[in-house]
């Protein structure tokens, strides 16, 4: 339940780079240099153990007497040093963390966030409808896996192959210093920070919770929009009723700013967001009917079954573990969204026209 999937766009249709040097260390597989985006802001690439994302991009915003964090990383000590080190080229301490706005509850986004408050003495930000869930997500989440078990069973996967898909996202407990927000941010809200004129913009579907932030005709967007993959949009036992359609509207919603350049917290920076906005409702609508096409010829399959027959980046015996949950979960987003808008009828665990 985290990061963006590599799994269900096999277009990979990227777009232009903002960062020349960031895409070059991004297509040659390392992780890229502390970089001064603008006078006063920097990016902070933090690494992120066993992920093909390799990194979450960490922004600094220098404040008068210290720097403000957009995203923090995964609890681990490599990622602590990475992100100490690139405040100290920045000029900073890590004491002079003044705050962290968390874009969403997921560990390499919200991990390090406590860890940062020990430290600095910095409040943390998050939007309420993450905050809601983080008891659920990083404290029981064993309850959390039985329930998810659940749903994979009444999506047709086998008992066996259920169990053990439901526990795949266990060991991401300890990649977070779990505790509660200090503030909450709404949608809209201004985020008192001096010299910046940051809103907050509350776009979920990634997570229910997940904001970006705009200022100066700049888009932090978090994982809402990536330069080259798709981020993962899933229904699981914490979703909204219909997460799919929660994040095509956000996403028409972030279409409509005017921004030059967006600051993605995976990949690289890019210019052109309506251009990426179009290509990506334009891949789930594309997904959607891929979905009707396969239900239309075969009637009364389940979740599970209909995933195994959807186009994916590589053959579907290869996926494995939380990718392969992740690629049930997803199918089954589009399922809902298709049964809420009667596209498709749908009885227990079976879907048909």
């Amino acid at each position: 339940m985290f990061g963006g999937s590599d799994t269900i766009d096999p277009v990979r249709r990227p777009t232009e780079p903002a960062s020349p040097v960031q895409h070059a260390a991004w297509q040659a597989g390392r992780i890229p240099e502390v970089e001064r985006v603008r006078p006063g802001l920097w990016s902070i690439p933090v690494p992120l153990p066993n992920t093909p994302l390799r990194y979450v991009l960490v922004y600094a915003l220098e404040l008068p007497g210290g720097v403000a964090l957009i995203d923090a990383g995964w609890d681990t000590e490599e990622a602590y040093t990475a992100l100490t080190t690139g405040l100290k080229t920045a000029g900073y301490a890590i004491t002079d963390v003044q705050a962290v706005l968390v874009t969403h509850m997921h560990p390499d986004h919200y991990g390090l966030a406590g860890r940062v408050r020990e430290d600095s003495g910095a409040w943390i930000g998050l939007h309420p409808a993450d905050a809601r869930l983080l008891r659920d997500r990083y404290e029981m989440p064993a309850d959390l896996a039985d329930r998810e078990r659940r749903l994979l069973l009444r999506c047709g996967v086998p008992e066996g192959r259920a169990r053990e898909l439901a526990g795949a996202s266990l060991g991401i407990r300890g990649f977070v210093s779990a505790g509660a927000p200090d503030r909450l941010i709404e949608d809209g809200d201004r985020l008192d920070l001096p010299g910046w004129d940051l809103t907050a913009v509350w776009t979920p579907g990634h997570s229910p919770g997940h904001l970006c932030f705009v200022s100066e005709k700049l888009l932090f967007s978090g994982d809402h929009v990536l330069a080259k993959i798709t981020p993962m949009v899933a229904f699981h036992t914490q979703s909204p009723p219909d997460p799919l359609g929660d994040y095509l509207d956000a996403l028409r919603k972030v279409g409509r700013l005017d921004v030059e350049e967006v600051l993605p917290a995976h990949e690289y920076r890019f210019p052109d967001l309506l251009g990426r906005v179009d290509h990506v409702i334009g891949h789930h609508v594309e997904r959607l009917a891929e979905i009707e096409r396969v239900v239309a010829g075969e009637p009364g399959l389940t979740c599970w079954e209909i995933a195994q027959r959807l186009t994916w980046s590589r053959p579907w015996e290869s996926i494995q573990g939380f990718q392969l949950r992740a690629a049930n979960n997803e199918t089954l987003a589009h399922l809902v969204h298709l049964v809420s808008h009667d596209r498709l009828r749908t009885s227990e665990n079976l879907y048909y026209r």
